[in-house]
């Protein structure tokens, strides 16, 4: 599976920004798909996950009520739905995925693309 992550970008606060993560491999329709994030000095960090079937979705919680997370099958790609950015949402923001049911912790997924920056200012 390769994912290719996109959307980034620079944004004032306040605005919206929605990420995409598509993916080649057959696989990627059975797998979990996690968003992470690493800020500048930081440790990657867990953002939002949505289980295989998309019936399930996680969130960080300081972007509960703020992000969607969702996938588009026929499309073979997820997306990131980023309302409300606040300047402490920068960082780059990876996609990743792989057979694992602990959505939560990066080092479960076998799979990562190469991170999307996002940067918001005050």
């Amino acid at each position: 599976v390769q994912l290719q992550a996109s959307g980034g970008g620079l944004v004032q606060a306040g605005g919206s920004l929605r990420l995409s993560c598509a993916a080649s491999g057959r696989a990627f329709g059975v797998y979990a798909v996690g968003w992470f994030r690493q800020a500048p000095g930081k440790e990657r960090e867990f953002v939002a996950a949505i289980n295989w079937s998309g019936g399930w979705t996680y969130y960080e919680e300081s972007v509960e009520g703020r992000f969607t997370i969702s996938r588009d099958y026929a499309k073979n790609t997820v997306y990131l739905q980023m309302n409300s950015l606040k300047p402490e949402d920068t960082a780059v923001y990876y996609c990743a995925t792989g057979p694992t049911l602990r959505v939560r912790h990066s080092y479960e997924y076998d799979y990562w693309g190469q991170g999307t920056l996002v940067t918001v200012s005050s």
